[in-house]
């Protein structure tokens, strides 16, 4: 059966430019991508021409990364290729969702700000779950799990379509792995989420079998592949 409230899933970075991360955008025309020290993240429109791609790599700059994220538009030959990775979309069914209370009774979890970007930061180093920069953390709400007051895994909210908020930066350092911590921060992101009227979604590499199997148990399902594609503007 077609989820039509996910429709806004097929262009997940244009959706949240315009609308929820417009304060966090920078725009030529029908290009946008994030403020550089938030995210990397670029949009188009559907069929850009070349005048839309030579917007973007001015509103980029020479030599930068246009991170295309699951854009499947193609640009010009003189774009160099930098990455190509395969991964899943997946999104929550509104009836899997946990009880929005969740957050309330698991007091581990802990709500992240600016004065923990520098531990945020060192964590990502260790773990590398993917772009995450200074202000990253502006993007939405951020989740911790301390260890003797000790950063040791977190998860967030990172892009923002109308109704929906993806999960991301889910991260637990090596020697504290094994313990729930992953699904413990998720689920009380699905709840926050819930508890706004939004529905949780993400995106995870295909190969990440170990994530795919956490976020099935989850409730979480595949709505469709996605090629993650980068490319260094001419």
């Amino acid at each position: 059966m077609v989820d039509r409230d996910a429709v806004v899933l097929d262009d997940p970075v244009g959706e949240s430019l315009c609308g929820h991360h417009a304060h966090l955008a920078r725009r030529l025309g029908r290009a946008a991508t994030y403020l550089p020290e938030v995210a990397t993240f670029c949009a188009v429109s559907t069929d850009p021409g070349p005048a839309e791609w030579a917007d973007l790599a001015r509103l980029l700059g020479r030599g930068e990364l246009a991170d295309m994220f699951s854009c499947p538009a193609t640009p010009p030959a003189d774009w160099e290729p930098v990455f190509s990775l395969e991964g899943l979309q997946m999104i929550c069914p509104v009836d899997s969702q946990p009880d929005p209370t969740a957050v309330e009774r698991d007091p581990a979890v802990v709500e992240l700000g600016v004065g923990d970007v520098p531990e945020m930061l060192g964590l990502i180093a260790r773990t590398s779950p993917g772009p995450f920069w200074s202000r990253t953390h502006e993007l939405g709400t951020y989740l911790g799990i301390r260890e003797n007051g000790t950063l040791v895994a977190m998860a967030g909210e990172r892009l923002r379509p109308p109704g929906w908020a993806e999960i991301s930066a889910v991260c637990t350092v090596p020697e504290a792995r094994g313990r729930g911590h992953a699904a413990r921060l998720v689920r009380a992101l699905i709840a926050r989420i819930k508890s706004r009227n939004e529905r949780p979604f993400l995106h995870v590499a295909e190969s990440n079998t170990d994530a795919i199997a956490l976020y099935e148990r989850l409730g979480f399902v595949t709505r469709k592949p996605v090629t993650f594609r980068g490319f260094r503007t001419p």
